[in-house]
């Protein structure tokens, strides 16, 4: 018994001294925890409560010559729902689901009402907090969101859950957009002036640190390692929108005329080189429309032909090996260089022209021999003079993407013919791009000083100007000033007697060079060309350059039928808006002056310019910010401006428009354009008088202004 008891008490103290043994090591393990790891942990623990999020910085704006957007960044939404939330009871959800399914197809219309309903209902099954509904979903489409079933109830109880992004828009579509440039994600890349000041135009982000409320909410806390963003700064271009949208249009409607492939067209402001439009168009396939796609002015590189003539005459008469009046020998309109054959087009007179008739008539026989007897003996002579006016080197513009001009030397024995002179005189066997080719001529109009393109004139942050970019100056002299106004008066017997006779008119002078050059490939010309026309206008005081280039015209490949009828656009609108150039009409009486009216709306500003500089007797008490008609009252000898005012929900009669008006009216009054066809308004897919809807999309048809 007692043996017993003893073997029981044993039992009982070595259970205790377990469960001591046990008591020390829970008391070792928590001091080491709290003496040892208690830090790590803690840390540990703040980080997964207490996180540093980054504030993005707003984007910059590019705006126009003129202050209006061409480029900015507007919020965008990723919409998700927590459908398996605890506070969205079974009742709720689904008397309810079928609702938000219909609301959701109404809104987005990809899927069907029974698509979203299956996608909630599977998800409410699953318990998913963290459903996708939508990506990139507008601000004006979040607005309707936060009205729909159960998300009314807001993040909490309506399981709404949004993320806030940006996306870049483009305020006037595709109007310059290559130039302006845009973002290549696939390449991680920016190109244009988008891509050009990206620096800039980012800004810095900030920092802000957050304490976790739940699972998917965060609430700010103050930190010393807090830090504002810097919103990017705006970039002020030298675009202006009214001759940007002018020069695309007349661009592409000669891209469709000839079925040419791709064409650019630029304008420049002699003084300054303020590139004030440029327009890059290339055929898609997949739409069958000239899009803005490749920027062909900045860095598509060709041979120019008859266009670098003009280098080859400012070489010669800057060498004083011929004068404008010798007459060179051009015979049946070809000549022949170590077995091989230049020509004319046809031949010219009797076979004996001057040095002014070869130029204007662009005569390649007349001109290679001119340079070829000059520099045969010293082709090397003819390079420098050349180089000399800086052709063999970029621009050097911040744009990235522009070709390097090619232009051979006779120490480049691998590439250097006997037949090279002859032909480089003519503009082949050597590459420019339009941009380099204009800013050549630009030089001549500007009396000899090349200036550097400009594409932006000055950053600003908040309106404030931060920085200037002054003008460039390239080359301080291309060649003498006894020299280029001899080629001045060269290009301006072009137009006046030459190969552009059609460019002529009674209002303003027009100097410039046609130019058709074959299209090389895989070494061998093809039966393909390139049309040009480059120059300036008014002749007399240049104001404004500017070069078109038709690549691959099928319906007439001369530079005078392909590329001269849109610089006549381009040089046309300029002159009816611009009170730069002096005033060339005659003083004859307001009695002999044409009254023309304008029977559909036009902006009020732009009518005033007009005919204001037209001195047209005017009757107007419009304010500026309207939109007006212009009818003739003959027995005044004036025009009346009456205003134009369009009835809320009801459609206006926008026949006779311009496009980029008529886009204008209906996105104020909250409608959506289709555009078919370029030119002005000829119908309209709702009639006048008609009531409309916001958001209703309006299909306007254009026809070619003649």
């Amino acid at each position: 018994m007692i043996n017993e008891k003893k073997d029981i008490l044993w039992r009982v103290y070595l259970v205790y001294l377990g469960m001591f043994l046990f008591g020390i090591a829970i008391i070792v393990k928590m001091v080491y925890i709290q003496v040892k790891e208690g830090p790590q942990l803690a840390e540990k623990a703040q980080k997964q409560e207490i996180r540093l999020f980054s504030l993005k910085a707003d984007r910059g704006n590019i705006l126009s010559a003129n202050g209006e957007l061409l480029a900015t960044s507007v919020p965008v939404f990723e919409l998700r729902m927590d459908v398996g939330s605890p506070y969205i009871s079974d009742n709720t959800f689904y008397s309810n689901v079928d609702s938000l399914a219909v609301s959701l197809h109404n809104l987005f219309g990809k899927h069907s009402t029974r698509f979203y309903k299956r996608l909630l209902v599977k998800a409410r099954k699953k318990g998913n907090r963290f459903l996708l509904l939508k990506r990139r979903v507008s601000y004006e489409q979040l607005k309707r969101i936060r009205q729909f079933p159960i998300l009314r109830k807001g993040k909490i109880r309506g399981g709404l859950i949004t993320f806030q992004q940006t996306k870049r828009k483009l305020p006037f579509g595709m109007l310059a957009a290559r130039t302006i440039g845009y973002e290549i994600k696939s390449q991680n890349l920016k190109v244009g002036i988008e891509g050009a000041y990206n620096s800039i135009l980012t800004g810095v982000d900030g920092k802000q640190l957050r304490r976790r409320l739940n699972h998917n909410a965060w609430i700010p806390i103050h930190s010393k390692n807090e830090k504002e963003p810097h919103n990017g700064e705006d970039i002020v271009t030298t675009i202006d929108v009214n001759l940007q949208d002018v020069a695309e249009n007349a661009l592409r409607k000669q891209l469709i005329k000839h079925k040419a492939r791709m064409g650019c067209a630029v304008l420049m402001q002699v003084q300054t080189g303020d590139i004030k439009a440029i327009a890059n168009l290339s055929y898609n396939p997949s739409n069958g429309e000239y899009d803005e796609v490749y920027n062909m002015a900045v860095g598509k590189k060709y041979e120019p032909g008859s266009t670098f003539k003009l280098a080859s005459i400012i070489a010669v008469l800057e060498d004083h090996k011929v004068k404008l009046s010798d007459t060179i020998s051009v015979g049946k309109g070809y000549a022949v260089y170590y077995g091989r054959t230049l020509r004319d087009v046809h031949a010219m007179g009797d076979g004996r022209i001057t040095v002014r008739e070869a130029f204007e008539h662009s005569s390649n026989v007349g001109i290679s021999k001119i340079i070829y007897n000059s520099y045969k003996k010293n082709p090397a002579k003819f390079i420098k003079r050349l180089y000399q006016m800086s052709l063999n080197k970029p621009l050097g513009i911040k744009i990235p993407g522009e070709a390097r001009p090619y232009i051979k030397s006779p120490e480049d024995k691998k590439y250097w013919y006997l037949t090279s002179l002859p032909w480089m005189s003519v503009g082949y066997e050597l590459e420019l791009t339009p941009l380099q080719i204009l800013t050549f001529y630009n030089a001549v109009a500007n009396n000899g000083v090349e200036v550097k393109p400009r594409f932006v004139k000055e950053i600003t942050e908040g309106g404030t100007v931060v920085k200037k970019f002054p003008v460039r100056v390239r080359n301080s002299q291309i060649a003498s000033s006894e020299v280029i106004k001899k080629v001045r008066s060269l290009l301006e017997g072009v137009v006046l007697r030459g190969t552009a006779q059609n460019l002529k008119n009674k209002h303003f002078t027009i100097a410039g060079k046609t130019g058709t050059a074959k299209i090389s490939e895989n070494g061998k010309y093809i039966n393909a060309y390139n049309a040009t026309f480059v120059g300036y206008f008014p002749a007399d005081n240049p104001k404004y350059s500017c070069i078109v280039v038709i690549n691959r015209p099928k319906n007439g490949y001369y530079g005078s039928a392909a590329a001269a009828p849109v610089f006549k656009e381009i040089a046309d609108k300029v002159y009816a808006t611009s009170l730069a150039f002096e005033k060339t009409y005659s003083d004859t009486s307001s009695k002999e002056k044409s009254l023309p009216a304008i029977y559909h709306p036009a902006w009020y500003p732009d009518l005033k310019t007009i005919y204001s500089y037209l001195q047209v007797n005017q009757q107007n008490y419009l304010a500026n910010e309207s939109w007006a008609v212009v009818l003739p009252d003959k027995k005044n000898n004036r025009v009346v401006f009456k205003p134009v005012d369009f009835k809320p929900k009801v459609i206006p009669n926008l026949k006779g428009m311009k496009a980029i008006d008529a886009v204008y009216i209906l996105g104020k009054m909250g409608l959506k354009a289709d555009l078919k066809g370029i030119g002005i308004v000829y119908s309209q897919s709702l009639k006048p008088g008609a009531y409309y809807k916001k958001g209703q999309l309006v299909q306007l048809r254009l026809t070619k202004i003649n």
